[in-house]
């Protein structure tokens, strides 16, 4: 069996309209975040820089990594006669530019808002479960309408935000 490593990153932005991911359109129906095969001599974020680099034109100056955030995929397919078991490393990064240029791989792109995301790519049960992880990550339980305990507020009195 042979095995296949890659790396990419989930990248964001701010925008009025909230956080937006990058997600890029590979042709016949097909979206996901830049990502590629890990070379021999890189390391795996190495490999996402690069690889971000090549399919979306974003330099390594114009991106930021999340600190503590790192996820996996793993699954496996065949390819003629060959099985093969890829692992697939996401990272997340904030870029504040939002032109892209894609790579003659892709044949376009889009900045979504997770629920647009969750659209795009739910045909992918996988990538929809890394965005949510991706956006839980940015998004701390207070925010997501979770009861919590504001900071000085003392045992016996709640507070509970409004989801309507």
């Amino acid at each position: 069996m042979q095995k296949i490593i890659s790396a990419g990153i989930i990248v964001f932005r701010r925008t009025r309209e909230g956080i937006k991911f990058l997600i890029l359109y590979h042709g016949r129906n097909y979206w996901n975040f830049p990502k590629g095969k890990v070379e021999s001599e890189e390391r795996s974020w190495q490999a996402a820089l690069r690889e971000v680099r090549e399919e979306t034109g974003l330099k390594s100056t114009e991106i930021r990594f999340v600190g503590g955030f790192k996820t996996y995929e793993r699954f496996m397919y065949s390819r003629g006669k060959d099985k093969i078991f890829k692992i697939v490393i996401l990272y997340l990064a904030e870029t504040r530019q939002p032109r892209i240029t894609v790579s003659h791989e892709h044949e376009g792109y889009g900045w979504f808002t997770f629920g647009e995301a969750k659209k795009v790519l739910s045909k992918y049960r996988e990538s929809m479960n890394i965005l949510q992880r991706a956006y839980d990550f940015l998004h701390p339980l207070r925010e997501r309408g979770r009861l919590r305990r504001p900071r000085g507020m003392t045992e016996g009195h709640h507070q509970m935000k409004s989801t309507s």
